[in-house]
């Protein structure tokens, strides 16, 4: 069953059934754990979010249905949502957990003094904080008051501090993600910091905020370590019509064909009518250096959707003339 809207009536009668049954057999007759990120407030008793708005489903629609914790498994943000737009009160029980693009900058923050973690009084740890409360990584739902205050932020360098190779001390409360970036900061310090210095630009220009959240779901086989922000605005500026325009123009103008430039495929020759003019585009330039520069035509290569999914899917990202010779030599020894 799709989520849709539930009405303020509705999640009154799930209250009440949750109160009339208790809230262990409410829980069992829907599926739903405890709660581990929010909770409903009515009348100064609290309940789980996800399993009262989706009980209220049934009464939301004629016919309707409650919703399994299965359906909402990737909704729990939604399911806050639309308890808030019912006009209840939700409070977050626990904080989100770090995103790669939060911890790229908390590690230039710790390479920055040294590899050392940081206190929570320090300016550094206060001004990280305020730029980590603008990333817009997390829905404001998803947030209690404590979110990335100056106290877990330094935490969290000290996370990140004494997962460093060097250190020999007993290593704090981390997680792998926090050692995935750290080594990538170690083996190509240049690049990772020019990746938080485009997240910080971006911020402050604007223009990272300005991004589309849907294209997230499509980024899931991307690989880029520069965080799903930098890979966000690369896509946006893939997608961008006129410039794909300009470029398909600018190729025929040469006397070029359309077809891809690793491994040769024509949509019009497969396709016909159907596939005439139609290609992908590639930038080519890496998430690191593009930053807030206007694309060129010469940053564009145009691609078929397999090469194009393939040359995202690992890093470091292969360009098209890297993919075409490992297509080329599979070609060449028959391979499959």
């Amino acid at each position: 069953m799709p989520i849709g809207d539930i009405t303020r009536d509705a999640v009154l009668k799930a209250l009440h059934e949750h109160d009339e049954l208790g809230r262990e057999a409410f829980h069992a007759k829907y599926g739903y754990d405890l709660a581990k990120s929010h909770v409903l407030i009515h009348e100064r008793r609290e309940y789980d979010s996800a399993a009262i708005a989706g009980a209220a489903h049934q009464w939301s629609a004629d016919p309707g249905a409650a919703l399994s914790p299965h359906e909402y498994a990737k909704a729990r943000d939604h399911a806050a949502s639309q308890l808030i737009g019912a006009g209840f009160k939700v409070k977050v029980v626990k904080n989100p957990a770090w995103a790669r693009d939060e911890i790229i900058l908390a590690c230039q923050l710790v390479m920055s003094n040294g590899w050392r973690g940081l206190e929570a009084h320090d300016p550094r740890v206060g001004d990280l904080s305020a730029l980590l409360q603008l990333l817009p990584i997390h829905a404001e739902a998803s947030r209690n008051d404590k979110f990335r205050n100056a106290n877990g932020v330094a935490r969290k360098t000290f996370d990140i501090a004494t997962r460093h190779p060097e250190y020999t001390g007993k290593p704090t409360n981390g997680g792998a993600l926090d050692v995935a970036v750290l080594h990538e900061f170690l083996a190509r310090p240049a690049e990772m910091t020019q990746a938080a210095d485009l997240i910080r630009q971006g911020l402050s220009s604007g223009s990272l905020q300005a991004l589309p959240v849907a294209d997230d779901e499509e980024l899931d086989d991307y690989s880029a370590p520069e965080g799903r922000l930098l890979l966000r605005q690369h896509r946006v500026r893939e997608r961008n019509p006129k410039l794909r325009q300009r470029k398909i123009d600018s190729v025929r103008a040469a006397g070029g064909q359309l077809c891809c430039e690793a491994c040769g495929f024509d949509f019009e020759e497969v396709y016909g009518e159907r596939g005439a003019g139609y290609i992908e585009c590639h930038h080519v330039v890496p998430l690191h250096v593009a930053g807030e520069r206007r694309t060129r035509l010469q940053d564009l290569a145009l691609i078929c959707a397999n090469c194009h999914r393939v040359i995202h899917r690992k890093t470091p990202w292969s360009t098209p003339e890297e993919l075409r010779i490992i297509v080329e030599q599979r070609r060449a020894s028959g391979g499959r």
